[in-house]
């Protein structure tokens, strides 16, 4: 049972164990869908005119955060440490280093097979970084919008 609720953390063996309370709470606060990134970029989706999206679709292979499907287009929201983004370059965790390692080349090695799997049934893929949207949301927006008609942004 944690210090700070009730909720019992049940541990199921696919991650190691952390040595802090502090570590576990954070970790188990972790949201695999519907992350403040993905709501913050579909608000802009609507507001620059691009409505009509569906949420982590399960028609469409790899289940896209945001999937347009008359449009064959799938849109990844990446976290940057959970895939590691290359502008950011989080360092890695200090402890249990090697699981982390494995678990985020595993995280690497799904994404491109999402992607490919999307790009073999035909959609258009577009993976867009958590820091990039914290960044400029509206921008990303654009992008998707641009991508999605098939024009380049300048």
């Amino acid at each position: 049972m944690s210090r700070g609720g009730n909720r019992t953390y049940i541990r199921d063996g696919r991650a190691p164990v952390p040595k802090s309370e502090v570590t576990s709470r954070v970790m188990s606060a972790n949201k695999a869908k519907d992350t403040k990134p993905e709501l913050v970029l579909r608000q802009a989706l609507r507001q620059v005119g691009i409505p009509g999206y569906r949420k982590h679709w399960k028609k469409a292979p790899g289940r896209p955060d945001v999937a347009y499907p008359s449009r064959k287009v799938a849109v990844f929201v990446h976290g940057c440490f959970w895939h590691r983004c290359p502008k950011c370059n989080f360092p890695l965790p200090k402890s249990n280093t090697e699981w982390w390692k494995s678990k985020f080349e595993k995280n690497r090695e799904l994404d491109a097979r999402k992607t490919k799997a999307l790009e073999e049934d035909g959609w258009k893929v577009f993976v867009i970084w958590e820091c990039e949207i914290g960044a400029n949301p509206t921008e990303c927006a654009l992008r998707i919008r641009a991508y999605a008609d098939g024009t380049p942004q300048t």
